[in-house]
Order: C-alpha cells, then sequence, then structure tokens
C-alpha cells in the first residue's frame, strides 16, 4: 500500500486512464443535498479566494487484466461519479450553447481528460465505468435528453448540476479552477493487499455502507474479476431488482429462515459472514439459494403471484406493514416452488394469517410477540408429523393453539372489541383497510379504495357529525351528549365519501339527499346507509350489528378437525360463528 497528495483534476487526467467501479462496491446513491454541499464547497472556494481544498482519500488497485492504466476504486466511487456528472453537465452545457467560457478549449479539455478517451469506440470510450444500472444511466447523460433514465440518482444529480451552474454563481471558468482545487490522499494498494480487511476497516472508520453493501463486498471481492462479474449479472444484480434494492431487510429475513433467529439490525453483516463461515458454503451455491429466496421475497413486495386474490392480500399486508410475517411467508413460497402446496392452498395461508393480524389488532393484543411466532411458525407446524403434509390445516391448529398474549381472538372477543373500538382514533392504515374490506370484499368488482385515499379522492366521514348541531341535537334526542360521546367515532359511525368538504355538519337528511349525497353514492358501503331515513341510536345500533356480521365473515376465524397427536388429549375445539 502507497500513498501521496495530489490534485484531483490530475489523478483522473490522462486519455489512458480508466476508473472501474468492481461489481462488488454499491450502486450510486449520492443525494441532492449531497451535490448541493459539494457545490457550495466549490463556490466558497472562489468567493472565499482559496488556493485548495481537501476533498478526502481515494483508494485504488491497479488492474493489470484491464486495457490500458485501469483501476479499481475500493474508496471514492461517489465523489469519483459525482464529480464526473458535473463535468459531463459543464460539458453539454458548454456544447450547447447555454454557457460560454472565456477558456477556449475548456469543453474540448473537458471531455477528452476528464470524460471519455477519444481514442476508443464510441461504446467504451467513457472513461468511468460504473456497476451495470448506473453505467446505462451515465451513458445516457452523453446522449439526448429524452433517452436520460429519469428515475435513477445520477439523472437527478446531473440535473440538479445542470441547473445550478446556469445560475452563474460563480463563471463556468471559475467552477472548473474550484475542481482544480480539489486535493486528495492518492492510496492504491498492490494485487496481493487484502481488500476485505481493507474494505472492512474504511467502513469502521465511518464510511456509510448499508448492511447489504458489506455482504456483497464480502461475497464477491474475494473472487477473481472475471467470476466477479459474472456472479454479479447471473446473481447479485437479479438479488438487488427483486429486493428493490434493500438487500439488507431481505438478508435479514432470509438468515431468520436459516438460522431460526432474527440478526440485529447493525449485525446483518456479521451475522451473514458467520453463517456462510461456519458452514463452509460454496460462492456460488449460496448465491444459487439466495437468489430463489429472493424471487420469493419478490412476490412478498410486489404481490406478482398468479393469483389476484393472494396478490391483494399480500398488497394489503404490506399497507398493514406486517413486515414481521416475512419469513414465515418466505417458506411457504419454497414450498410452493417445491409443488407441495398449491396456490390455492398459498392464498388460504395468507388470507388466514391476515385475519389472526387484524382479529389481534382489534383486541388490542401486544404485537412484541409477533416475531417470534412467525419465526416459529413453520418449524412448529413441520414438527406435529415431522411431515410437510396436510400443511394448512396444521397452521390453522398451530394458530388456534396459540394462549393469552398470542392468541387468535374467537368470534365472541373480536365482536365485543370491534363493536366498541373508536376506529377513527386509530392510525390512517388501519381506517381505511377496515373501509376497504368493507367495501370490496365479496365483489369482483374491486374499488381502488387505497388510491382514492391516498390522492385525497376518498376521506373518512362520520355520518353523525364531530360537532353537533341544533338540528342533530335534536334529531338524537335528549341523550344526544351520551350518543355522541359513545359512538362518534367507531365503525358503525364511520364510511368514505368523495366530497367530505360538501358535508360539513350538515343534517343527516342533508347528507342523503344533496348532489353526491348517500342516495347517488357510487361508494357500495354507502347504500345501506341510503335506505335510512334518520340517523339516530336505532340506526347506528342496527348498523353496528349489521358491520359485525360482514366483520365476521370477512376476518373469519379458521376451523380445522386436526389434531396433533403429540397433543391428542387436549383437542382444539372448533370455532363457531357468533351471530
Amino acid at each position: 500500500m502507497k500513498g501521496s497528495e495530489c490534485k484531483f483534476v490530475k489523478y483522473l487526467e490522462g486519455s489512458n486512464k480508466r476508473f472501474v467501479i468492481p461489481v462488488y462496491q454499491r450502486n450510486y446513491d449520492w443525494k441532492t443535498e449531497n451535490c448541493k454541499q459539494l457545490y457550495d464547497d466549490l463556490v466558497k472556494i472562489i468567493k472565499g479566494h482559496q488556493k485548495s481544498h481537501f476533498f478526502g482519500s481515494f483508494v485504488s488497485v491497479y488492474n493489470p487484466d484491464g486495457h490500458n492504466e485501469e483501476f479499481l476504486i475500493i474508496d471514492g466511487q461517489q465523489r469519483l461519479t459525482t464529480v464526473s456528472l458535473l463535468f459531463l453537465a459543464m460539458y453539454n452545457l458548454i456544447d450547447k450553447g447555454i454557457i460560454v467560457p472565456e477558456t477556449a478549449n475548456l469543453k474540448q479539455r473537458i471531455f477528452e481528460e476528464y470524460l471519455v478517451d477519444k481514442w476508443k469506440p464510441e461504446d467504451i470510450r467513457i472513461k468511468l465505468k460504473l456497476v451495470k444500472n448506473d453505467q446505462t444511466a451515465f451513458g445516457k447523460l452523453f446522449s439526448d435528453p429524452t433517452e436520460h433514465v429519469r428515475e435513477s440518482n445520477l439523472t437527478v444529480n446531473y440535473d440538479y448540476f445542470y441547473d445550478r451552474i446556469q445560475k452563474q454563481e460563480i463563471t463556468i471558468d471559475q467552477l472548473y479552477d474550484a475542481i482544480c482545487g480539489l486535493e486528495i490522499i492518492n492510496i492504491w494498494l498492490d494485487m496481493d493487499d487484502n481488500l476485505q480487511l481493507i474494505f472492512e476497516s474504511l467502513n469502521s472508520t465511518g464510511l456509510d455502507l448499508s448492511e447489504g453493501d458489506n455482504i456483497r463486498n464480502f461475497i464477491l471481492m474475494s473472487l477473481p474479476s472475471k467470476e466477479q462479474e459474472n456472479y454479479y449479472d447471473k446473481y447479485w444484480n437479479k438479488i438487488e431488482v427483486c429486493t428493490k434494492y434493500d438487500v439488507s431487510a431481505f438478508i435479514r429475513d432470509y438468515l431468520s429462515v436459516k438460522q431460526q433467529a432474527i440478526p440485529q439490525q447493525k449485525k446483518i453483516y456479521i451475522n451473514f459472514k458467520d453463517f456462510v463461515e461456519l458452514g463452509k458454503i460454496e460462492t456460488e451455491q449460496l448465491l444459487v439459494e439466495m437468489l430463489a429466496y429472493a424471487k420469493r421475497y419478490q412476490i412478498l413486495l410486489d404481490g406478482n403471484s398468479d393469483s389476484a386474490v393472494l396478490d391483494a392480500c399480500i398488497d394489503r399486508l404490506n399497507r398493514l406493514e406486517t413486515t414481521v410475517t416475512r419469513p414465515y411467508f418466505l417458506e411457504v413460497l419454497r414450498l410452493y416452488s417445491e409443488n407441495k402446496l398449491t396456490l390455492a392452498q398459498v392464498t388460504e395461508i395468507f388470507l388466514t394469517t391476515e385475519n389472526y393480524l387484524f382479529r389481534r389488532t382489534m383486541c388490542d393484543l401486544p404485537t412484541n410477540a409477533l416475531n417470534k411466532i412467525f419465526l416459529m411458525l413453520h418449524r412448529e407446524i413441520i414438527r406435529y408429523d415431522g411431515t410437510e403434509e396436510n400443511y394448512v390445516e396444521k397452521l390453522k391448529y398451530a394458530l388456534l393453539s396459540k394462549k393469552e398474549r398470542t392468541r387468535f381472538p374467537d368470534d365472541e372477543e373480536f365482536k365485543a372489541a370491534f363493536e366498541e373500538r373508536l376506529v377513527h382514533l386509530r392510525n390512517s392504515k388501519n381506517k381505511v383497510y377496515i373501509l376497504e374490506r368493507f367495501e370490496n370484499f365479496g365483489s369482483s368488482e374491486d374499488k381502488d379504495v387505497y388510491r382514492h385515499c391516498d390522492d385525497g379522492t376518498y376521506s373518512i366521514e362520520h355520518i353523525m357529525p364531530q360537532h353537533l348541531t341544533l338540528v342533530w341535537q335534536k334529531e338524537l334526542g335528549d341523550d344526544y351528549e351520551q350518543i355522541h360521546e359513545l359512538w362518534l367515532h367507531r365503525m358503525a359511525n364511520l364510511t368514505l365519501i368523495a366530497y367530505n368538504s360538501k358535508y360539513n355538519n350538515s343534517s343527516f337528511t342533508k347528507k342523503k339527499t344533496m348532489q353526491n349525497g348517500f342516495d347517488d353514492s357510487g361508494i357500495r358501503i354507502n347504500t345501506w346507509i341510503a335506505k335510512k331515513n334518520k340517523w339516530t341510536l336505532a340506526e347506528l345500533e342496527e348498523r353496528s350489528a349489521y358491520l359485525m356480521g360482514r366483520a365476521l365473515t370477512i376476518w373469519t376465524a379458521p376451523v380445522t378437525e386436526y389434531k396433533s397427536e403429540k397433543n391428542s388429549s387436549t383437542p382444539i375445539p372448533l370455532r363457531t360463528r357468533v351471530s
């Protein structure tokens, strides 16, 4: 390992130089605020008449297998990429005549010294080679803006620089001079240096890497360069796509499945490294299995199964943020991929789990027990008879066997909680979830309740308003204060409407007959309300009973005749629905 001080532009200069971001590195993830800070610093260099500004250390290793002078960037890729974006924005503004520099050859110098190797064919001339998807986005920035990859961080930050340069807080010549004032410590490594240990050391001293970043480095860094590229394209990049680039969260659930223990958020990498090294797992074998689980994980994120009912259930669970179930669901989907469960059985498992979770929520049962429940649930099911046979019935038996804090609330408990719960005072995700279920359950003509609530088209309406007018007081009768206090926020008094601002504290008759009122509402749950001519305690009690009957159908308790041979002396009673 050797190092020396130098100007950053000298580090970049040279048509023969090529800077390669190894595939084990993270993707480019600098945000606009990082770019703003860099540009602010460059402005300060000029306005503060500074001769230099320290830009950190850059760690690289010379690649003897590369063409010309090829350097693998171990540390500094975010800064290197960002300045390259800044140079490209400067070049394009000059090239289009939007900004005219005083220095005649500035455009040519920026382009040929820092951005491209003019002697190479166009498809490989860019000096900075990023990882797969980033490289595509970076390459598009050299072409027509209509081809830019808008969702990429590179494009977002390029656009920031492109717009800010035009404000001309400093001239473009001064901006170039400021970049020339950036100084770095250039550290270059030998091929026989332990890159993994160096990388871990850099991370421990403040390099902001995620647990997933460290795991990618651990898997790929020790491989020969050709295998790195091959394994990255064949496995790792696909894992990133399947997990929406949140590899850390995925691996936490993957390790939970494999080790039957949930890693701490900050120790995912350490746990993974121990898992691989102690198990002496071969790299490709590991990646094959991880990709298989990542594809199942993608179903849990996107609901891209072959069942509309299952996909809708997954979407609801995601909106309720029930990530605690994922280790268990990964095993259920594994059984499906191995043809040990049918799609219909998988759907029933997900729906049963949804009902278990929601009943517990309505009954205010603690959530801190759920991690362990779903971590151990698959193994618990298998232990009943040592097989994966009769899996769905064993799941029902397992959930119905839960006691006390982990119990599956029966119909009596659920009914009492649902009728009395002040639903409107619960968090928004639960309120919308309940109303969506009442609106769409049992219908093939689903309304996109979630989207309409998200964009403000739908809102939650108190039928009896939060502030009683004299008309409402008279209609409710002498006990109006007690009725209002008891029933205001209960489910019986809530519905969905699309014109909340027009309803205000209007009388029930006006809410019912006004334009777009209950009488001509296109929302199905308002049909029952529209049949009423007044809204008093009697109607509230009647609607409560009506909704409770529907709730017991929507969030039904499972029924099973399965009995564990290990516990046959205490059979699980069949659940009967309360009418």
